[in-house]
């Protein structure tokens, strides 16, 4: 705990001099601080800078979110993944909206109960908006903790989750929202993933026993990653004067709700490709292309075979948008945008000779 104490007198004043100049961190506002913490789950903070911009261009207040259409919610985070929390975002805007007249709710307890909001997201945004001493552990935070007091016991483990949170409550200075912003740029930064942490740059090796018991680069520890499950998709990315066919995939399960082209659960041949299309009440004209590709969510990894083929109708079951519809109405997932992109870079090519 000694260890725990010293962190707010080492971790605010090198917070001030080296905190990253980040768009979220330009004000206090909850509507704000929600937002980014919501994006920055699982997302890297590069890749969040500009959605976060458009985002809040796009729906600036709580209630303009609420109101969102949901076609432009999943276009506003086309390519962010884990589009559940998009959703959430939503819900959570319609109940401030009902509950709480449009006024951000104030408490941990209110804001832990909105949907989509964990520990986490409730300790960052009371500490951060509103100065509470609510600590806000991610992986960052567990990695500086483990190391400061060189503690093997993993960080996965719900029970050590609680035991940091527990323990960092206890001291949480005045400046709360700063505290907590400089345990997770410590984390991000200095004491940073998946490479070997910067010992010697950091405000906190006095009294780190991880750099003092010479122990650091083997903290944290996590237990054993469960295999992902692997599922063969091929993938139809169908065209007929210049539209392409979409449909939209269930409402519930993963990427509930989003577009995609269509696919089935296996790699198929050729004759077998041509079959598939005609049950769907289309005749293949040409088929240009097939190329291979993979895309890894967090337990399921899709091993897929797009197959590029031009058809004699617009027909069937599908929605035929052009590609200018496409890239303003339909959010497409990574996991087939990574099919649409290879159309677009055709046909920039084309237009370009």
């Amino acid at each position: 705990m000694e260890e725990l104490q010293k962190l707010p007198g080492a971790l605010l004043p090198w917070y001030e001099l080296h905190k990253r100049d980040l768009p979220w961190r330009k004000d206090k506002d909850p509507y704000h601080i929600w937002v980014s913490e919501i994006m920055l789950q699982q997302t890297r903070v590069e890749a969040v800078k500009n959605y976060y911009t458009r985002f809040l261009d796009a729906l600036p207040t709580v209630s303009a979110l609420a109101q969102c259409d949901e076609e432009l919610l999943h276009k506003l985070w086309e390519g962010l993944g884990y589009y559940t929390r998009a959703r959430n975002l939503k819900k959570s805007a319609k109940e401030i909206m009902d509950q709480y007249g449009g006024v951000f709710p104030k408490t941990y307890e209110q804001i832990l109960a909105l949907p989509g909001i964990g520990p986490y997201t409730a300790g960052a945004i009371c500490s951060i908006a509103f100065d509470l001493p609510t600590p806000a552990v991610d992986g960052n935070v567990l990695r500086v903790i483990s190391r400061v007091t060189n503690d093997p016991t993993p960080i996965d483990l719900p029970a050590y989750k609680k035991s940091v949170t527990d323990r960092l409550a206890e001291v949480y200075p005045a400046r709360a929202g700063d505290f907590t912003q400089a345990l997770m740029e410590l984390g991000a930064t200095v004491c940073g993933p998946n490479r070997r942490p910067d010992c010697e740059n950091c405000p906190c090796k006095d009294f780190c026993e991880g750099y003092l018991q010479n122990t650091a680069e083997n903290l944290p520890v996590k237990l054993p990653k469960r295999e992902r499950k692997r599922e063969e998709k091929t993938v139809f990315i169908l065209s007929c004067d210049g539209r392409y066919a979409l449909e939209k995939r269930p409402d519930e399960g993963l990427l509930a709700g989003l577009w995609q082209f269509p696919n089935v659960r296996e790699k198929l041949s050729t004759q077998a490709i041509i079959d598939q299309v005609e049950r769907n009440g289309l005749k293949i004209k040409e088929i240009h292309m097939q190329v291979e590709r993979k895309h890894i969510f967090t337990h399921i990894e899709w091993d897929m075979r797009g197959v590029y083929a031009e058809v004699t109708d617009c027909a069937g079951k599908f929605l035929w948008l052009t590609p200018e519809q496409i890239e303003t109405r339909a959010a497409l997932p990574t996991a087939f945008r990574i099919f649409w992109d290879q159309v677009k870079n055709r046909e920039t090519l084309e237009i370009s000779e």
